[in-house]
């Protein structure tokens, strides 16, 4: 279990240094497969999609199945971890759209866009990109920080490697376009199994870090008990909402994909947020990652010790 939290905690210090990997991310070498093997298994089926995914992560499991009972254990689950992690590339990016809201950068904040979530930036103002800048921070604290961690502690590389595996996939197929509203099921599916537990160990985690950024808990807490689920993901919900109370502004409303547009519910009842609220969700989601990173591992210092046989 200790060298467990270490290599959890290396990896996550890795992520908060580095940042993700700028060259040959294994993250984009997964997706360049599931690409390549999405030609041979589309059909427009729940059926084809739940083979697509299986096969994939089947075969990531199989291959890092092995890694577990090495001597290298914990320097493989620092990369694991760290390869699986974007924290602090979702803090950046954050950061940097805010920093061209504040400019008066409309276009430079619409090219950004795509980084942070799959919105149609064309039509939005500032206000709206603001809003989806900060939706995506909230959602992606749970996604890419607290899920891979959660993940890592409790099932070790495998676990960490799928679990992105799983999010990756999901990102890619689990769209209800004409293209993967059946295919991209299993996808999505299995990505809101993952993630159900890690979601609201965010939301929990967003309550007792509110006041770092001035922040009120117990808007937090109200607004994810009364919001979260009216939303369409019952995980999303959860970050997004805690993340409105805790900031007081107001989420959801139109959302314009590029696949069509969707109405979401609104979420907290504050102000619309501003290129300053994005900053303060920056802070909040730092605050959250961190946070994460030491209750996993002291849970698993704390817990019982396997001994060698």
């Amino acid at each position: 279990m200790r060298s467990t939290a270490a290599g959890l905690l290396a990896g996550y210090l890795a992520d908060l240094a580095l940042g993700d990997p700028r060259r040959g991310h294994p993250v984009a070498g997964f997706g360049t497969i599931a690409a390549a093997l999405e030609k041979t298994t589309y059909r427009d089926s729940r059926a084809a999609g739940a083979v697509h995914v299986a096969t994939l992560l089947g075969a990531l499991a199989a291959a890092t199945f092995a890694a577990r009972n090495t001597r290298w254990r914990a320097a493989l689950l620092a990369a694991a971890t760290w390869v699986s992690l974007g924290g602090t590339s979702l803090a950046r990016t954050g950061e940097q759209m805010a920093d061209l809201l504040d400019a008066g950068d409309i276009d430079g904040a619409r090219a950004l866009l795509p980084s942070l979530c799959g919105r149609d930036p064309q039509f939005l103002d500032a206000d709206g990109l603001a809003r989806a800048a900060l939706e995506s921070i909230a959602e992606n604290t749970s996604d890419a920080t607290v899920a891979p961690l959660f993940w890592a502690a409790c099932a070790d590389i495998p676990g960490v490697l799928v679990y992105r595996g799983a999010n990756t996939l999901d990102a890619m197929i689990g769209y209800r376009s004409d293209r993967y509203e059946r295919f991209g099921w299993a996808a999505a599916r299995f990505d809101d199994v993952l993630n159900y537990l890690p979601a609201r160990i965010t939301g929990m985690l967003v309550v007792a870090c509110a006041g770092v950024v001035g922040g009120s808990p117990a808007k937090a807490r109200r607004a994810w008990r009364a919001d979260a689920a009216r939303h369409p993901s019952p995980n999303a919900g959860v970050a997004e909402a805690s993340f409105a109370g805790a900031l007081g502004v107001r989420l959801g409303g139109p959302t314009q994909y590029r696949h069509g547009m969707e109405i979401r519910p609104t979420l907290g009842d504050g102000r619309s947020p501003t290129s300053a609220d994005l900053r303060r969700a920056v802070r909040l989601s730092r605050c959250v990652q961190a946070a994460a990173a030491l209750t996993a591992a002291a849970v698993l210092i704390g817990g019982p010790q396997r001994r060698r046989p």
